[in-house]
C-alpha cells in the first residue's frame, strides 16, 4: 500500500525469513559461523538457541544458501511428532523410499544404509529441526542414537536443533544427559543492541530499494524501547509506522508513529480504523484534488478564448489595486513604484556582498607544531589515548599501559612507518618525537585530515599543520587496537575460536569485496587459512594466512566498530 509513497521495491520489514533481509549482526554472525563450523566437524549436535523472534530461521536458512557443496540438508519444520513419525519425516526430506508401515527399527536401517552411501560419495548428511523445544524426551532420546551411526572416522550425521531457551532446560533434564554430552556447538542469540538498531534499518531499507534514512533519532530510540531489540518486534512495529506515516502524507517516521504503531502491535486497535479511515481519505483526496485541477485548466481555457486579457490589462490591474491597498508585492526582482508600473529592483552582486561577512565566522588557520609547548609524556599521552577509547587510564594502577590494555581488551601495537602508515592502519597514535638537543617528547595524533593534524596538547586539543610535525618525528609510533576474544582462549581451543571468529568475518568481506554470489560462495567454502590469505592479498598486506594484528586492525576497518579513527570517513560515491 506504501511501497511507492516511500519509493520500495517490495516491503522492508516483512517478517518472512528472507536470507536477503537477515542482517548479520554481531551475535548473528557468531551463530551462523557455529552453524558453518559445526558442518565441517566431526558430527554429533548443534544447539542454536534464541526468544522468539530474535531471528533463529532466518540465520538457518541464510545458512542453508551458504552451505558447502558437498552437505545435504534435511530441514524438519513441524517437530510436535512420535519417534517413529519423526523418523519418516527424516527419510521423506533425505529422500530415502520407505514403507508407510515401516517399524523404529526399518527406518532406522534405511536411514543408516543412507548414510553410508553418502559417506562413501563424500557427501555429509545434516538434519536441522526448528522449533526443537517442541521434541519430548522420547524423541531427543531417538535422535541421540541416530548419532551412533558412525564409521571408524567419523559420525555420519550431523544434527542442529534451532529452538527457544527452554530447550536448553529440556536438554539439561537427567535423562537426557547422554545427549547433552554430545553437543559439541551451543549459542544463544541474543536480540540486536541499541547501537547496532540504525544500521538495521538502514540495510532492510536498502534491500528493499531505498538510499537513505527515514527514521529519525527519536524515532529510533522509541522503537528499541518499544521492540527491545527483536527483530520480529522491530519489523512489525516498523510496518505499521510507515503505514501511519503514509496515512498522514509524512516521508519521515517520527517517535509518535513508532508510539502509535507499538499500541497497534500489542492489540490496542483503538486507533487503528481511524488510520485505516484517513489513507482512504488520503486517497480521495488526490482524485479530488486531481479533478479540481483539470476543471479549472479547462475553465481558463474556456474564459481565454470568450475574453481575451493582454498583458498592459494585467499590469494595470496591478497598478489600480496593489498600489491603492499599499500592498509590496511579494518576491526579490519586482516591485511597483508610485505610478503604479512594475519595476525592477536588482539583488546585490556577488561582488558586492565580499568584505561584509563576519571575521569570527572566517576559519582560523592552523598553527605550527612547537616541541617545547606542544609535546608531552609518554605517561600523559597514553592517558590521552586511552581517553580517546573511552577508557580511564590510571598509571598509578597500572604502571605498564600496554599491560592495562590488555586487561580492557586491547593491544599495543609499535611500529616504525610514513603518513601513509598512519593512514592505512587508520587508529589515533602517539608519536615519539625529538629535536635538535636529541631531547625526546610524544604527542598523540588524534585525527588527521588532508594537510591538518589534530594533536592532543597539555592545553587542549590543536590543529596544526603536519608537515611542521615531521622534522620532529623519525617514524616511530604507537597505537591501540581491538584484540579478538580467540587470542585470550587455551591454547588447546584457540584454533576453533579463531575458526568461529574468522569464519563469521569473511562471509561477510567476501559478500563486500566479491563481485558475484559465485565468488561469494567459494570465498565462504575456503578453509580459514585460505580465506585469511585471500583477504591479505585483497589489501596488500603479508600474505601468510595468519590473522596477526595488521590483519585483524583491517578487518576491523572493513566491517566498521565501535572505536576512533584517525582519518575522515571517505564520501559516499557520486558526492
Amino acid at each position: 500500500m506504501y511501497y511507492d509513497f516511500f519509493g520500495f521495491r517490495e516491503p522492508p520489514f516483512s517478517i518472512a525469513p528472507d536470507p536477503r533481509y537477515l542482517y548479520l549482526s554481531e551475535r548473528h554472525k557468531e551463530a551462523l559461523a557455529h552453524l558453518m563450523y559445526g558442518v565441517e566437524g566431526q558430527g554429533g549436535f548443534i544447539v542454536i538457541t534464541g526468544e522468539v523472534g530474535t531471528g533463529k530461521t532466518t540465520v538457518s536458512r541464510c545458512f542453508i544458501e551458504n552451505a558447502p557443496e558437498n552437505a545435504d540438508i534435511a530441514l524438519i519444520l513441524n517437530p510436535r511428532l512420535s519417534a517413529r513419525e519423526l523418523l519418516s519425516s527424516v527419510c521423506d526430506e533425505m529422500g530415502v523410499s520407505h514403507p508407510s508401515n515401516a517399524t523404529i527399527k526399518e527406518l532406522v536401517d534405511l536411514i543408516n544404509q543412507d548414510l553410508l552411501s553418502a559417506h562413501a560419495a563424500g557427501r555429509h548428511k545434516v538434519l536441522m529441526i526448528d522449533e526443537a523445544q517442541n521434541l519430548s524426551a522420547d524423541v531427543l532420546e531417538q535422535l541421540r542414537l541416530l548419532t551412533n551411526l558412525e564409521t571408524a572416522e567419523k559420525k555420519l550425521l550431523q544434527i542442529v536443533l534451532l529452538g527457544q531457551p527452554e530447550l536448553q532446560q529440556i536438554l539439561a533434564m537427567p535423562e537426557l544427559r547422554q545427549l547433552n554430552q554430545r553437543v559439541t556447538a551451543r549459542y544463544h542469540l541474543n536480540a540486536i543492541g541499541r547501537a547496532e538498531l540504525p544500521n538495521y534499518l538502514s540495510y532492510r531499507l536498502s534491500v528493499a530499494g531505498m538510499r537513505g534514512d527515514i527514521f529519525n533519532a527519536g524515532a529510533v530510540s522509541r522503537l528499541y524501547k518499544e521492540s527491545q531489540g527483536i527483530p520480529r518486534l522491530i519489523n512489525l512495529i516498523s510496518d505499521r509506522a510507515l503505514l501511519g506515516a503514509y496515512a498522514e502524507g509524512e516521508h519521515e517516521i517520527t517517535s509518535a508513529h513508532i508510539r502509535q504503531a507499538a499500541r497497534e502491535v500489542r492489540g490496542d486497535t483503538s486507533n487503528t480504523q481511524a488510520r485505516q479511515a484517513a489513507v482512504v481519505s488520503r486517497s480521495s483526496h488526490y482524485l479530488l484534488l486531481t479533478a479540481s485541477l483539470l476543471v479549472a485548466v479547462v475553465g481558463t481555457v474556456w474564459l481565454a478564448d470568450r475574453w481575451p486579457v493582454t498583458v498592459t490589462d494585467i499590469q494595470a490591474g496591478f497598478s489600480s489595486s496593489s498600489v491603492q491597498a499599499g500592498i509590496v508585492e511579494r518576491g526579490d526582482s519586482q516591485s511597483t513604484d508610485q505610478s503604479g508600473r512594475l519595476a525592477s529592483v536588482s539583488s546585490p552582486a556577488p561582488e558586492e556582498l565580499q568584505g561584509q561577512q563576519n571575521p569570527q565566522d572566517a576559519v582560523p588557520a592552523p598553527e605550527s607544531f612547537e616541541f617545547s609547548s606542544h609535546s608531552i609524556t609518554l605517561v600523559d599521552a597514553f592517558r590521552s589515548l586511552f581517553k580517546l577509547w573511552e577508557y580511564d587510564y590510571r598509571p598509578e594502577a597500572f604502571p605498564t599501559a600496554c599491560q592495562y590494555a590488555r586487561a580492557e581488551g586491547l593491544a599495543c601495537l609499535e611500529r616504525q612507518g610514513t603518513r601513509r602508515s598512519l593512514e592505512f592502519l587508520n587508529r589515533p597514535a602517539i608519536l615519539e618525537l625529538r629535536d635538535q638537543s636529541g631531547k625526546r617528547g610524544y604527542a598523540v595524533l588524534k585525527s588527521l585530515d588532508g594537510g591538518v593534524a589534530t594533536i592532543v596538547t597539555p592545553e587542549g586539543s590543536r590543529e596544526i599543520t603536519f608537515t611542521s610535525i615531521e622534522q620532529y618525528w623519525f617514524g616511530e609510533f604507537r597505537i591501540l587496537w581491538r584484540r579478538p576474544d580467540f587470542l585470550d582462549v587455551p591454547a588447546d581451543s584457540g584454533s576453533r575460536e579463531e575458526q568461529l571468529w574468522i569464519g563469521a568475518r569473511m562471509m561477510e568481506l567476501a559478500d563486500k569485496h566479491s563481485e558475484s554470489g559465485v565468488e561469494t560462495g567459494r570465498i565462504n567454502r575456503m578453509p580459514t587459512e585460505k580465506q585469511i590469505r585471500w583477504y591479505q592479498d585483497l589489501k596488500g598486506l603479508t600474505v601468510d594466512g595468519i590473522a596477526g594484528a595488521m590483519t585483524i586492525i583491517q578487518i576491523n576497518n572493513d566491517l566498521g566498530g565501535p572505536f576512533p579513527r584517525l582519518t575522515p570517513p571517505a564520501p559516499p560515491e557520486g558526492q
